[in-house]
């Protein structure tokens, strides 16, 4: 098991509960056990959830692994599914499963300088917190969900937020571009400026950060900048193994690679999409909890299964006291309607659909409803 977030741990769960009662190595770049990661920008990032909390093994859980933490994998020779690691040694197995997920972008010309950050990982969120606490002057690059969550935190701890997006309209990507305005409106809402349709050119300041510099020629003053402009892969250290690269670790709709005895899950694996026909990576907790089951039954079974038909992607967001939830893809839809609620008072439910057929729903503190199309949505998938 290559990765010990979310995905490497539900798979090895997967494994364990599907009779594998063999040697079983995690092996995970961090120091730390599995923990959740949603929080991070949210209730860890306010102080309302301590590093505890985190923690996604129960109390009385034993996978009788063998945990090598704290050490990463550089290299994959794929036909004898041998991992090579940073420290020299090398782990051989029978089947591997690829679940190092993602890292995040970052601006080229900022390593070094203080008051930078990104936010991925449990020394990121600790690092961002204690900068926080001391208050100031927030910038914020990149409207997406990261962004949008670190800037409701910020807010709701005092500190002066603005948040420079460079499309027209944040959230335009999954959401599209009605809902995308009408969810990132938000931040106007609660006294957060939002600057779109604007590139950073870069940040001035010589040791820590002093402002952000947009291509428009503004300067934006700024104490703290957190960088939320995506994720990229973490699959450079499998160049060479022969698995396709591109986006991430290709795979079926099981989550099997090209490579025998090897699968990929969670947000390193592009896997297909037969409805759509097409490849693509899922970068939400659901995916990376629930597509392990499909991979791991595959990868015991040592060849193809016929795979259940995937439920539509979910994923959620809290954003100044609202709750957002979302499942499909509005990339596939040709309209959408809001059927219940009023934007105004940000509780609205709104049905994509594609030739007349729902094909996402999203819903602002609509808890009930929201739950109901979703059941629907999967039940037509």
């Amino acid at each position: 098991m290559v990765g010990a977030s979310l995905a490497g741990l539900s798979a090895a769960r997967s494994l364990r509960k599907q009779g594998f009662d063999g040697r079983l190595v995690v092996i995970g770049d961090e120091l730390h056990r599995p923990y959740d990661r949603p929080p991070l920008s949210k209730e860890f990032l306010a102080g309302a959830l301590a590093e505890a909390d985190l923690a996604l093994e129960q109390d009385d859980e034993d996978l009788r692994a063998e945990w090598l933490l704290g050490v990463r994998a550089v290299g994959l020779d794929g036909p004898q599914r041998a991992v090579r690691l940073a420290d020299g040694s090398e782990v051989r197995a029978d089947g591997v499963v690829i679940a190092t997920g993602a890292a995040a972008r970052t601006l080229p010309g900022t390593d070094g300088l203080a008051g930078v950050h990104t936010l991925r990982t449990l020394d990121d969120a600790r690092a961002l917190r204690d900068e926080l606490a001391l208050g100031g002057r927030l910038v914020v690059i990149g409207g997406g969900f990261i962004g949008a969550e670190v800037a409701s935190t910020a807010y709701a701890l005092g500190l002066d937020v603005t948040v420079v997006e460079a499309a027209p309209t944040p959230l335009a990507g999954p959401l599209g571009e009605t809902m995308g305005g009408i969810v990132s409106a938000l931040h106007a809402d609660h006294g957060v400026r939002l600057w779109c349709g604007v590139g950073v050119k870069g940040l001035r300041g010589e040791s820590r950060v002093e402002a952000v510099l947009l291509e428009d020629g503004r300067s934006v003053p700024a104490d703290i900048v957190v960088v939320g402009v995506g994720a990229r892969p973490c699959v450079e250290w499998l160049a060479g193994s022969g698995l396709a690269l591109d986006d991430g670790v290709t795979c079926g709709a099981d989550g099997r690679t090209r490579l025998a005895g090897v699968v990929a899950v969670g947000d390193c694996a592009s896997w297909y999409d037969p409805r759509a026909g097409l490849h693509r990576r899922v970068e939400h907790w659901t995916g990376a909890r629930e597509r392990p089951d499909a991979a791991v039954t595959a990868l015991l079974a040592g060849g193809a299964v016929e795979p259940s038909a995937p439920r539509p992607p979910y994923f959620w967001s809290d954003q100044y006291g609202v709750k957002i939830q979302f499942a499909g893809h509005a990339a596939a839809a040709d309209s959408v309607t809001i059927e219940e609620g009023a934007r105004d008072d940000h509780n609205v439910l709104a049905v994509y659909r594609r030739s007349g057929q729902p094909v996402a729903v999203l819903g602002m503190n609509q808890p009930r409803l929201f739950t109901r199309w979703r059941k629907q949505l999967a039940a037509a998938a």
